[in-house]
């Protein structure tokens, strides 16, 4: 089959190479999936590039890259099934989680996929599972967002931001999106209620106070955001902007130091991969609830050129790669 693979760390466009490689093994609990499209995600280009450092010790790989074959969203169509893989059959269209997702097929666990929504095209199904899954679970189950929230979303107009903003108002949340002047227009046809352009104006220094903080860019630190939030205000972190050797490790870990010793809650979303979460999903867009952004979509062929493009942060919604 063709994959896009690597052999080293370094700048996307230069370390992947499109080889033929062996099917991947398929186990007890895994489905074979015929991958028709994935999706770039921040996640990819640090695995690519093995930055920040610390990650070459644990999932990265220390000497070379652990997962050789990139992308980690999926939607395809099964092509096998382990003898226990759960409810799905041969021909079943499916979306979801994985490793190695840049090839034309893919072994997953049956737990980390689940159904395509009926009414996404195989394109937009593979712009939802990370992304999507961590807006949800890091606003409602980490952030606690519920009606007359006032809610900050900081990277509003990229592939977590798109659906967080959508989320918090289908909550009954007001909205406000930071983003960068190109990604204004977006922000506000996906229903938030206030956008502040970062490259204009200083959101660290507004006298708005927030229930929840949405981090999922920029280097503002721990300290800064805690200004912005009501007494019993929640930091949500999901990520942000940081140094090549520990990335923005340092503003977690003094939130994670400064959590027990504040009113404000200061936490750290972990995105749970399972079918559940993608089953949720599939309800809210199938129901018309949430729609998927599509900034760009790359051939197979020009992965690398996608996961650059994550790598600038400058998409609008999701760089999505077609497969089939």
């Amino acid at each position: 089959m063709k994959a896009m693979v690597q052999h080293r760390f370094g700048p996307p466009a230069e370390v992947l190479r499109i080889e033929e490689v062996e099917l991947p093994v398929l186990g007890e609990q895994d489905v074979l999936v015929r991958v028709q499209a994935s999706s770039a995600n921040p996640w990819d280009w640090h695995f690519i590039r093995g930055e920040p450092w610390f990650m070459r010790l644990g999932p990265g790989g220390l000497r070379g890259p652990k997962y050789p074959i990139p992308g980690g969203d999926l939607a395809g169509i099964v092509e096998r099934v382990g003898a226990d893989a759960g409810p799905f059959a041969v021909g079943d269209e499916v979306y979801g989680f994985s490793h190695g997702a840049f090839a034309e097929y893919t072994a997953v666990r049956h737990d980390r996929l689940a159904l395509k929504p009926a009414n996404l095209s195989y394109e937009e199904a593979a712009a939802v599972p990370l992304v999507a899954a961590t807006a949800i679970q890091g606003l409602r189950d980490v952030g606690g967002v519920k009606t007359g929230d006032k809610v900050l979303i900081i990277g509003a107009s990229g592939g977590i931001g798109v659906f967080a903003v959508q989320l918090a108002k289908a909550w009954g949340a007001e909205v406000t999106g930071v983003c960068s002047t190109g990604g204004i227009d977006l922000v506000r046809s996906l229903g938030a209620d206030h956008v502040i352009d970062y490259t204009t104006d200083d959101y660290t220094r507004g006298d708005d106070r927030y229930d929840v903080v949405f981090q999922l860019g920029g280097t503002a630190s721990p300290g800064a955001l805690r200004r912005l939030m009501a007494e019993h205000g929640r930091l949500v972190q999901c990520a942000g902007d940081g140094n090549r050797a520990i990335g923005p490790v340092w503003n977690i870990i003094r939130a994670k130091i400064s959590d027990p010793f504040v009113s404000q809650r200061l936490r750290l979303v972990s995105t749970v991969e399972d079918t559940r979460t993608l089953d949720e999903l599939r309800g809210l867009l199938e129901s018309g609830s949430l729609r998927v952004v599509i900034d760009r979509t790359f051939p197979l062929e020009q992965a690398g050129e996608a996961v650059r493009l994550v790598e600038e942060g400058s998409p609008r919604g999701k760089v999505v790669v077609s497969v089939a």
